[in-house]
């Protein structure tokens, strides 16, 4: 049996998770879904400090989770924790190597991290938006279930730090969905590659695959622990 702490992107609520925590614990494993918390303007730091507080005290060596923006977030709440492995779904990956802020990349050269058509979209407040970004793989169950989670999280101190920990310090694997429509897989392939060293895991499935497909993300995970 495996802890695990699964943190949520930015477009929906811990809730989104429901049925993958389901079917981790069919599995024998503990997954904690703490809710991102704070000021916009708070740091990464900041946040995992905010995060790691809504977690039970027999926590031990947990795997951490990220999906999407949370995936800056990660290493600071992995190295709080004293995680032993990171896993990365769909998620960013800061660009410690060349010390730059997601802002900075991203301005650098939009398309090459996000699909054109994601720029300036916030499917939070649109469910035909959220459908075709977010769940335009889940059937009609799953899809209900995601569009009554979406909740809009505000990550502007992290998009614009510069990163303070280095995403590699801590054993990771990066789950890359091939039908993503937020993030490019070949953004995604890259910094799983140059930033983390690992080879990413395809898997089937959209953005917040985990809502569509939970057994499926369940099993990739318990591959990796």
């Amino acid at each position: 049996m495996a802890d695990l702490v699964l943190i949520h992107g930015s477009t929906q609520s811990p809730a989104g998770f429901g049925p993958l925590v389901a079917a981790l614990a069919e599995r024998g494993h503990r997954a904690f879904t703490p809710w991102i918390r704070g000021e916009p303007t708070a740091s990464a730091v900041e946040h995992a400090e905010v995060l790691t507080a809504q977690l039970p005290a027999d926590l031990v060596a947990p795997v951490v989770l990220a999906h999407s923006a949370a995936g800056l977030l990660l290493p600071a709440v992995a190295r709080r924790l004293d995680a032993v492995h990171q896993i990365w779904l769909a998620a960013a990956v800061a660009d410690y190597p060349n010390r730059r802020s997601l802002l900075t990349e991203l301005q650098a050269d939009p398309q090459a991290m996000v699909n054109p058509e994601w720029l300036g979209v916030d499917p939070t407040t649109d469910p035909v938006l959220a459908t075709y970004f977010l769940f335009h793989d889940a059937g009609l169950a799953a899809l209900r279930h995601g569009l009554a989670t979406l909740h809009a999280t505000d990550l502007s101190g992290v998009y614009a730090e510069v990163p303070a920990t280095d995403p590699a310090r801590i054993s990771s694997s990066y789950l890359l969905p091939r039908g993503d429509r937020a993030l490019r897989a070949t953004w995604m392939a890259r910094v799983a590659r140059e930033r983390l060293g690992v080879e990413p895991i395809e898997v089937d499935g959209g953005h917040n695959l985990y809502v569509a497909r939970p057994e499926l993300v369940a099993e990739a995970i318990a591959t990796q622990i």
